[in-house]
């Protein structure tokens, strides 16, 4: 005896080729029996991928759009979907992403009068087409407690924007930035380091002897942004910017140890979880390894 089961299954797989009241008749099916078998089990199929599309973004602190949802169901679980549906989907369990995009607000840093301002060697061009070529770097500030603040330094390789050193602090002292160029050049042998550009502002930590001198002692070629200008820097800018909308604006810190701890799990995250479309949809680490 053949389960009517069975004979759904049957039909849904001859419906291509024969209709629907013909394959019914012959396997002693009304069609509305059918039809809702279906409609259940599409509903069950459905229930199963937002199952999935909940994990994928509470799992990535909810910054994930539908786009990147639709990737991480082919990464993760092999499930190939259509973006209108996952979009369908989130918008049935009422959940998008926490990230609004926000356009970059004109700065005007303070420089040094009295050091030399270096060429904008880089030039907005931004693709590197290997490690170690262009890196870029820069400072922003975080609050925490009852109005203090803190403030990560952080430097970037252009090639798979890997942040591959940074440094927190409660103080704007130089050691600061010295500590993030040496925590990155730390990972690279001399050799490695002959072609490197290191871009920055004008900021006064970038214009300092000590900081100059550390670029000069290993080769490095130094490169500055135009004076107010941040659009110079802007990749990374775009990841402060992507560090605050997703990590920073969505939390309140009590504590620098709670601020430090937070941001210590988002670039790890960042750097090895974050799969980002300008890398083939690969994360800075995974890129690191194909290229």
């Amino acid at each position: 005896m053949i389960s009517n089961k069975y004979k759904y299954l049957i039909i849904k797989s001859l419906s291509s080729k024969f209709s629907i009241k013909l394959l019914c008749e012959i396997s002693n099916i009304s069609r509305s029996a059918y039809y809702k078998w279906t409609n259940t089990s599409k509903q069950c199929k459905d229930q199963e991928i937002m199952d999935k599309i909940l994990v994928i973004y509470n799992d990535n602190r909810k910054v994930y759009g539908y786009r990147r949802i639709k990737i991480s169901l082919k990464r993760t679980f092999g499930i190939n979907v259509n973006h209108k549906k996952v979009l369908r989907l989130m918008q049935k369990l009422k959940i998008q992403s926490i990230i609004k995009m926000k356009k970059f607000k004109y700065k005007n840093p303070i420089a040094n009068e009295y050091a030399k301002i270096e060429n904008n060697v880089l030039n907005r061009n931004f693709e590197a087409k290997t490690l170690n070529q262009k890196w870029v770097t820069d400072i922003t500030y975080l609050r925490y407690g009852n109005g203090c603040r803190a403030y990560l330094s952080a430097m970037m390789d252009l090639n798979n924007n890997e942040i591959i050193g940074y440094k927190l602090s409660t103080s704007l002292e130089i050691e600061f930035v010295i500590d993030t160029v040496k925590t990155a050049i730390s990972k690279c042998s001399r050799e490695k380091l002959k072609d490197l550009i290191i871009h920055s502002d004008q900021g006064c930590h970038y214009m300092s002897r000590s900081y100059k001198n550390l670029l000069k002692r290993y080769k490095i070629t130094q490169s500055m942004s135009r004076k107010g200008n941040c659009y110079d820097n802007a990749c990374i800018e775009s990841f402060f910017s992507k560090l605050k909308t997703e990590l920073i604006y969505q939390n309140k810190y009590y504590s620098k140890k709670d601020l430090f701890e937070s941001i210590h799990k988002y670039i790890y995250w960042y750097n090895n979880e974050r799969f980002q479309s300008k890398l083939k949809n690969h994360t800075p680490v995974e890129y690191r390894s194909v290229v």
